[in-house]
């Protein structure tokens, strides 16, 4: 077996490949999130996205279902 695979299957040293692996993807993940105007207003446009439903819900007339509900029936 090639002296770099027996590297990594000793224990201490497969914990820091693991930590920079997850640590670099981490680094990556940020840097794409937070790059990039476009990107920045349209994953903060999601923010409220939750509450929009409840919104619908409430402008209902006289607690009638909505029109998609009544479709499934």
């Amino acid at each position: 077996m090639p002296e770099w695979l027996l590297w990594f299957s000793r224990l201490e040293n497969s914990k820091i490949v693991a930590l920079l692996l997850f640590f670099f993807t981490f680094c990556g993940i940020l840097i794409y999130v937070y790059t990039g105007k476009k990107r920045s207003e349209r994953l903060e446009s999601y923010k409220y996205m939750p509450l929009l439903d409840d919104e619908e819900d409430l402008n209902a007339d006289n607690g009638e279902e909505k029109n998609d509900e009544r479709s499934k029936s």
